[in-house]
């Protein structure tokens, strides 16, 4: 809970940030950005209450843990299609200069944004429908433990999401590669200063890992079945440390690399948190005067 308090924090003021300087929304980069923060904080608000949920009540309704389950398979599958995005974005900005503000528009970004949802819900959707078909009506009104292959029984939505993730992956990892190899190689034969091509190595080492970490996302509830199978007394622990894995550490990593490393956004963003520090400030000695007086 802390950890998800921390990150809300961050991520708000990221947003408000954003919200109050309008030069933002002309440019695609930070649209796509500010997309990625409200999609991670509300993929962290519903993995973490699906968490607490799990540890407090142990089972609840079947139709409730539906909505939050296919929620957070949303989001969580919306994170790599976004980060695609931006590097193609990016790529754009550095091999075609001249025609970057023919090739990336608002409209364009939105409709590429508005696509990434399309097909990050089709999974979920097809899992309740044939859940739906396979199930008898009287499941959805029963109390289990929240977990997405609890919820989603039938065996061909494990095969069709196997093949979906493969496919999904695979585009988002090629896409990234090819990317960021073609932005280094540009770097390197422009002959850019030997910090600029460091930054760009750094860059592409922290998507890497956050590639590699949202990856993870797909590969977990196999192995983590496995081990609880091997391990059942430790069944609480192993969720455990892969919610922390999977889920927790990487909605560190988009503040870090697209927040606090954006110069421009991160001297907008300084300038609101040290007005609203200084806000804080004043409010608090004046309440404590006032309490002081009516004492």
């Amino acid at each position: 809970m802390v950890v998800w308090l921390t990150l809300s924090i961050i991520n708000s003021s990221m947003v408000h940030t954003f919200l109050r300087h309008s030069f933002f929304y002309e440019n695609p980069r930070y649209v796509m950005f500010i997309c990625m923060v409200i999609n991670d904080a509300l993929q962290l608000t519903l993995v973490t209450a699906l968490y607490v949920v799990s540890y407090i009540f142990r089972k609840i309704h079947a139709s409730a843990c539906c909505l939050l389950i296919m929620t957070a398979v949303l989001t969580t599958r919306s994170t790599p299609l976004i980060l695609a995005g931006m590097a193609v974005e990016r790529y754009i900005a550095i091999l075609f200069p001249l025609h970057y503000s023919q090739m990336c528009t608002i409209p364009r970004t939105l409709l590429l944004i508005y696509i990434i949802f399309i097909l990050t819900s089709t999974p979920p959707v097809t899992d309740l429908l044939i859940t739906i078909v396979k199930e008898p009506p009287s499941f959805f009104h029963t109390s289990i433990f929240c977990d997405h292959s609890l919820l989603f029984r039938d065996r061909s939505i494990y095969y069709k999401n196997c093949v979906f993730d493969g496919v999904y992956l695979s585009f988002v990892a090629l896409t990234l590669l090819y990317t960021y190899c073609k932005i280094m190689l540009t770097a390197r034969a422009a002959s850019m200063g030997l910090a600029s091509v460091k930054r760009a190595r750094n860059t592409v080492l922290l998507h890497g890992v956050q590639l590699l970490l949202c990856m993870l996302t797909f590969v977990v509830p196999s192995l983590q079945a496995a081990l609880i199978s091997l391990f059942p007394r430790l069944s609480l622990e192993i969720r455990y440390i892969f919610f922390l894995v999977v889920y927790i550490i990487p909605r560190f990593m988009s503040p870090v690399i697209y927040g606090f490393r954006d110069e421009q956004f991160r001297r907008y963003w300084l300038r609101y948190l040290a007005c609203w520090s200084r806000s804080v400030v004043r409010v608090r000695p004046a309440g404590l005067k006032a309490n002081l007086q009516v004492k």
